[in-house]
């Protein structure tokens, strides 16, 4: 097979897995099928099949692949400065998206999709962040962003940088999120201490701290397993006796 019968062979190809899309979404695609489309927008003219293959084999799943950083991507043979580009890309289209879709929601019945964001934005990340959503006096969602990074500790300004954001975003209601680039979901000492900490302030400012959720391999709810309701009325104890 000669050059131009090679290229018209793969543009076959490239344009089945188009068509495939449009007609079903990825409905029926596998991860390397995905990830060899992609690639095409990077570089249209190329085989991405052996590239996509690769990546995968290489950090171990679809999820990860995106994780990857630039220069990590780039050491796989067939991914260039265009493909990573375009990896990166379409993460953050999507972390925007995700986070927008949020806004103005009510969190009682968008509890999945803020998961969903967190997981999206925090899972995989090689250092800890510590991301607050803000939410109004009906549990609408006003905003969301990162707040800190690196090890988390009650010894650091997370507290009093955190009641001045919430103060100038005019928000009665906190979820606070944090990552553990171990993957670990089990809250450490630490993080129940800076969660007591943080549900304290937010009493005496009289905003609600309505959860804390750690990212790692999945997600973990303060809420959920009953350890932000312990923690709320300690702090309404101790509240009551400062007052």
């Amino acid at each position: 097979m000669d050059k131009e019968e090679w290229q018209k062979k793969g543009e076959g190809h490239r344009q089945r897995l188009r068509d495939r899309f449009l007609e079903r979404g990825l409905d029926g695609f596998t991860d390397a099928e995905v990830l060899e489309l992609l690639l095409t927008f990077g570089t249209p003219r190329s085989d991405c099949k052996e590239a996509a293959r690769l990546a995968l084999a290489e950090f171990g799943s679809f999820a990860a692949v995106f994780e990857a950083s630039i220069p990590a991507l780039q050491v796989i043979p067939g991914i260039g400065p265009k493909n990573s580009f375009a990896i990166h890309f379409v993460q953050e289209v999507a972390r925007r998206y995700l986070k927008e879709r949020l806004q103005g929601k009510r969190y009682l019945h968008s509890s999945t999709e803020v998961r969903d964001y967190l997981l999206h934005s925090m899972r995989g990340l090689k250092k800890e962040v510590f991301t607050v959503i803000y939410l109004d006096s009906s549990h609408a969602i006003i905003d969301s962003e990162i707040l800190a990074e690196g090890t988390l500790n009650v010894n650091t300004v997370y507290p009093r940088e955190l009641m001045s954001r919430a103060l100038e975003q005019n928000a009665a209601a906190l979820i606070v999120a944090h990552n553990h680039p171990s993957g670990s979901l089990e809250p450490s000492p630490q993080d129940r201490h800076l969660t007591r900490t943080l549900c304290l302030l937010c009493s005496l400012m009289q905003i609600q701290l309505l959860d804390h959720l750690i990212i790692g391999n999945g997600s973990y709810s303060f809420a959920d397993q009953g350890l932000m309701t312990e923690i709320q009325q300690e702090c309404r104890e101790l509240t009551q006796k400062l007052r």
